[in-house]
């Protein structure tokens, strides 16, 4: 099991739809997340795309000197660049970061905001250019590794001696990571990615799209892996966990989840459709969102995207993630607010439900952590459910 966790460029905060308890984004606080996620162990970190987010890219190469062993999961958007310019970016950044890259192809979203950016196909037309662009993309990277040349001219894009002399640390390319629940979607994701990521949908509505992509892919003569995006509310207790979901959008008034909900309701985006779903007409209580045992819709009110999260104490939470896993599901992307009180929370709470290392060691460490304050300056606690005298400190 991969746990990545999620780097919040788009806003931060303790309340959900409004400005009280809001937190700054600037690059110190970035760097602050990062960082804890790298030295608590998780795999790596997305960054979200998108007009109302910092470039993902930009924030992503400033963040490659603050980490160690963290990857970057960064989106690709067709339509918005080149294919051979994102292959150069994309062979750059993974050799600068020492193989530290892996990209998530973005092909959806707001026709709006999209048309704002100059990308005037529908939806449908957008998936077919977003086939070639990953095309020529893999092409040239792979090419790179024994200084080929590509050719390509299709419906939408034309390449003539496609070349790349710098390529990437990773084998042929970077990992390639996409979410998309339509039809167009899942075809893409059959012929094209690596690993195919659904939003945090219930475990049977998840099953029948790992079955379809699954089936497509096959057809192809390919295998993919699988992936889902979650938020997470993990507590000591239950009644904590659920208090603490109940918190989070305890600011947001019926006008703003209206206005959220319309804007939502304009989208062309199939998941964004199933997200809303899961909680229209429906009112703030655990029982109107608790959409199945310990997923709640409340983050999707007023978040677009990932609108689900999973609440309850670790072992719960553990549970439920188990069930995604014996589905095929190998990589979590999990985000929790704010981001990054709540990555600590995370990795000291629910991995160790789940059997994951985390943080390991430092170099040079003398004492085995994490082992809490020192008491009375003299003794170490025990490791929890370790019988053992404390240890003098001398």
């Amino acid at each position: 099991m991969q746990v990545l966790w999620f780097i919040p460029t788009h806003g931060d905060s303790r309340y959900l739809g409004t400005a009280e308890g809001a937190r700054e984004i600037d690059h110190d606080y970035l760097r602050q997340v990062a960082v804890a996620a790298d030295s608590l162990g998780y795999y790596g970190v997305l960054i979200p795309t998108g007009r109302s987010c910092e470039d993902p890219w930009i924030v992503a190469s400033s963040l490659i000197g603050a980490t160690r062993d963290l990857r970057f999961l960064v989106a690709l958007r067709p339509g918005l660049m080149q294919p051979a310019l994102a292959a150069r970016m994309t062979a750059s950044f993974d050799r600068l970061s020492g193989g530290r890259l892996l990209v998530n192809l973005v092909a959806g979203g707001d026709s709006g905001e999209l048309a704002g950016d100059g990308l005037f196909l529908d939806h449908v037309q957008r998936y077919r250019a977003s086939a070639e662009f990953v095309e020529i993309w893999r092409r040239i990277l792979a090419a790179s590794h024994e200084n080929g040349e590509v050719d390509f001219e299709g419906e939408f894009l034309k390449v003539e001696g496609g070349k790349l002399l710098y390529p990437p640390v990773q084998n042929p390319y970077p990992p390639l990571y996409f979410g998309g629940s339509s039809p167009a979607a899942h075809e893409l994701a059959a012929e094209q990615v690596d690993v195919y990521l659904s939003w945090g949908e219930p475990p049977a509505a998840v099953a029948e799209k790992i079955a379809d992509v699954r089936a497509r892919a096959a057809k192809l003569g390919r295998t993919i892996r699988f992936g889902i995006r979650l938020h997470v509310i993990v507590r000591e207790t239950e009644d904590e966990a659920w208090a603490a979901a109940a918190r989070l959008i305890s600011r947001i008034d019926d006008e703003t989840v209206a206005r959220a909900q319309e804007a939502f309701g304009r989208m062309e985006s199939v998941g964004q459709r199933r997200m809303v779903e899961l909680h229209k007409g429906k009112g703030r209580s655990r029982e109107d969102l608790e959409v199945s045992p310990n997923l709640w819709a409340g983050v999707g009110l007023v978040r677009g995207g990932a609108g689900t999260a999973l609440v309850g104490d670790a072992s719960s939470v553990a549970a439920r993630m188990r069930e995604y896993e014996a589905l095929g599901v190998e990589t979590f992307v999990l985000s929790g607010y704010p981001h990054l009180e709540e990555a600590y929370r995370v990795a000291e709470l629910l991995f160790p439900a789940l059997g994951l290392a985390g943080r390991g060691e430092l170099p040079g460490q003398k004492l085995t952590g994490p082992f809490g304050e020192v008491v009375a300056s003299r003794f170490v606690p025990p490791a929890p459910g370790r019988a053992d005298a404390k240890r003098a400190v001398r």
